[in-house]
């Protein structure tokens, strides 16, 4: 059923952008962009997420992650990534090479199986994995996705009918909404710390 509802997204040549803004406890905290081409079968995704937490008017937190992926069909072909989290630097770097994912991440060099998917919320086709690799961490984490059925949502300032999915991690959980044409609209998660943070589509 699953299948039916969310084939994966055309390869034919085109692009598509994905900005959302980033809430933390209800305040604006920054924003999460993608930016996706695909050309002649193989796509390029470009994320881009800039957050910076204010307290007392002093920063009390920064974050900035960029990463840029090659996908040809639904399976990751290379990742490159850099992350500054609050002043905690770190990078994946990976590559499709035969029938195995070669990663590099924390000093750390892994083999991975051949057909790889990231935390890929613009693609529907994440929802049938049983497996994820963060691009922050290079972890590869186990996942349950749970279908929570149809709920309302705003979405630009109108109300919309999305499907809500949640994904189980060992660490955490993250909730996906997907509008009727499967189009990524909102995601929300509790971080460690027990603050909710949210993205919503501009």
């Amino acid at each position: 059923m699953m299948l039916a509802l969310f084939p994966s997204l055309t390869l034919a040549n085109t692009d598509q952008e994905w900005r959302f803004r980033v809430l933390l406890d209800g305040q604006d905290v920054g924003t999460h962009t993608y930016r996706l081409e695909s050309r002649d079968g193989e796509r390029r995704v470009q994320s881009d997420a800039q957050f910076n937490v204010r307290f007392l008017f002093i920063d009390a937190y920064t974050y900035i992650h960029q990463a840029r992926e090659r996908w040809h069909g639904d399976c990751l072909k290379a990742i490159e990534s850099s992350t500054d989290d609050n002043g905690e630097k770190s990078s994946v770097r990976g590559a499709r090479n035969g029938a195995s994912f070669e990663l590099a991440a924390a000093g750390n060099h892994s083999e991975l199986p051949g057909c790889v998917m990231s935390f890929a919320y613009w693609n529907p086709a994440m929802l049938k994995q049983g497996r994820l690799l963060n691009a922050q961490t290079g972890e590869l984490l186990d996942v349950r996705v749970e279908p929570l059925g149809v709920e309302t949502v705003s979405v630009r300032g109108q109300p919309m009918a999305a499907r809500r999915y949640a994904l189980h991690a060992p660490k955490f959980r993250i909730d996906v909404w997907y509008a009727a044409d499967r189009q990524w609209v909102q995601l929300e998660s509790t971080t460690e710390s027990g603050r909710k943070l949210r993205y919503l589509i501009q």
